[in-house]
């Protein structure tokens, strides 16, 4: 860790030529090493999401370094490794054979009768495990080190690697999952990995996540629902329009807060796909569904879970898209102060 500032002024414009929010760490330096995984294969509705860690990398210039939840995190390090090119460049060309498939499956087609595409769904299976290969070896090596890790997608199948990783450092931990979707599909659309698929690999592949806290959930199929409530010893769901009754009916935001953290286990990981927060500021994700919440409201969610006492294990931030449907950048504006606000509290919970 830097000891001497002299030369920075956190109070000045981000530069360019520093890292992640203009600060000025080295990996060596830092506390905190954040994965950017450009990845967005199996997305079934809107593309973009693969420009989501360069164009969140931007926008961190322009936020400030004052927390008043969580003041001085930041001088603990953080830094975000360097784009994988070859991981963008495999995204694409697998992009274009998962869209070949969707297409086909949106017409009613049948891929078992079509060799072409039957070789593709190949391709794509064996590429998404790659990915999540890849993802578990950076950052269980990074693990190993004593580095905290984050991860920004991407898609949501993007942190299955970490979380696995994970795994391999803890024997048990929970998962609180911000999502307009619950990501219970068995390989949705034919994809093993799919970005709707990701929780569900999760309760199959890592024994370790002993319970997962789904909060936001307003899109959902009858599989889905018929698996959280066969499963209510590891799957808890906090439901949209539920959590709006209540607050209809008196209850405060702080109670169901309190609620969610009294879910959760002592050791937490935090998956936060941005399409849990109300679209308006997510106008370009892949999936935007009506609902969700102020981004005060998941702020105020993560200040509760750190009075609690207790420990953020690592986290991930996916679905920030870069579409052409807006001209603003609102999401990676969003997506910036999003992952700022996970990086200092990770950082905050270390030594518990």
């Amino acid at each position: 860790m830097i000891s001497d500032y002299s030369t920075f002024d956190p109070n000045s414009v981000g530069l360019k030529t520093n890292n992640i929010f203009g600060l000025p760490f080295s990996i060596d330096e830092s506390e905190l090493v954040l994965l950017p995984v450009p990845w967005e294969v199996t997305v079934s509705y809107r593309n973009g999401t693969a420009r989501g860690p360069e164009n969140i990398f931007k926008e961190s210039l322009q936020v400030d370094l004052y927390d008043a939840d969580v003041s001085d995190a930041w001088k603990k390090g953080y830094y975000m490794l360097p784009e994988d090119r070859n991981i963008r460049k495999k995204s694409n060309y697998l992009r274009q054979c998962a869209e070949l498939i969707i297409s086909c499956l949106s017409e009613g087609g049948d891929i078992g009768c079509n060799q072409q595409l039957n070789g593709k769904l190949k391709e794509v299976n064996d590429g998404t495990e790659m990915m999540c290969d890849w993802v578990f070896e950076m950052t269980n090596n990074l693990l190993k080190e004593g580095k905290l890790v984050g991860l920004v997608g991407g898609d949501h199948s993007t942190p299955l690697g970490l979380i696995k990783a994970l795994a391999e450092h803890h024997d048990s931990f929970g998962i609180l999952q911000i999502d307009a979707h619950c990501d219970l599909r068995d390989a949705y659309e034919g994809f093993k990995y799919s970005h709707a698929s990701i929780m569900y690999n999760v309760l199959k592949e890592v024994p370790q996540m002993k319970h997962l806290v789904q909060v936001g959930i307003r899109d959902y199929c009858d599989d889905e629902l018929a698996m959280i409530q066969n499963e209510p010893k590891r799957i808890t769901a906090f439901f949209d329009s539920r959590i709006k009754e209540r607050q209809y009916e008196g209850e405060t935001w702080k109670t169901i807060c309190e609620d969610i953290v009294n879910a959760l286990p002592q050791k937490v990981y935090i998956s936060f796909d941005i399409d849990g927060l109300d679209p308006k500021l997510c106008p370009d994700t892949g999936t935007p569904v009506p609902g969700g919440f102020e981004l005060e409201q998941i702020f105020y969610l993560f200040k509760l879970l750190h009075r609690s006492g207790k420990k953020i294990i690592g986290f991930d931030l996916n679905e920030v898209s870069c579409g052409e449907h807006t001209t603003d950048g609102i999401d990676a504006i969003i997506g910036a102060r999003v992952l700022y606000k996970m990086c200092n509290y990770l950082v905050a919970s270390k030594d518990r």
